[in-house]
């Protein structure tokens, strides 16, 4: 197998992960905040903020993806454009997932403090979500013009 294949590939998979290492870690911490307030206040903590924690988790299954199609190529001259297409999918996807979670982030501290809004703030996210599928498509449809 090409290397630059194999590199394309893994650039694309540790992109997107990063990403979503990033977007989860700021909407983690935003939780523990708004928990640590709901605690203080002597009010419930709201279970469904790890729903919230965890949206930015899925671009990380979206570079996987991209990383099994790419490792699947074997057409002449496959390497030089997998290693082009992770590198800028990876990046996409990866940019979806930490903006992400900075929304995130943001929908924890508002539903702990009003208990409202939950439908607005997963619609938010999935917007942003969306960039990193529409992504994901076009990079599939792009590896398809390869060989």
């Amino acid at each position: 197998m090409d290397p630059m294949i194999v590199a394309g590939a893994i650039a694309c998979l540790g992109l997107s992960a990063a990403g979503s290492a990033f977007g989860t870690g700021f909407a983690a911490a935003a939780a523990v905040g708004a928990w640590k307030k709901c605690y203080a206040a002597n009010k419930p903590a709201p279970f469904i903020l790890l729903g919230l924690v965890g949206a930015p988790i899925t671009q990380t299954l979206y570079g996987m993806i991209l990383m099994f199609i790419m490792l699947g190529k074997s057409a002449e001259g496959a390497g030089f454009a997998c290693v082009l297409l992770g590198i800028f999918a990876g990046l996409g996807i990866g940019l979806s997932a930490l903006f992400q979670g900075r929304a995130a982030a943001a929908a924890c501290d508002a539903q702990a403090e009003t208990g409202q809004g939950l439908t607005n703030y997963f619609g938010a996210l999935g917007i942003v979500e969306t960039v990193a599928i529409f992504t994901m498509v076009f990079t599939i449809i792009a590896l398809g013009k390869i060989g």
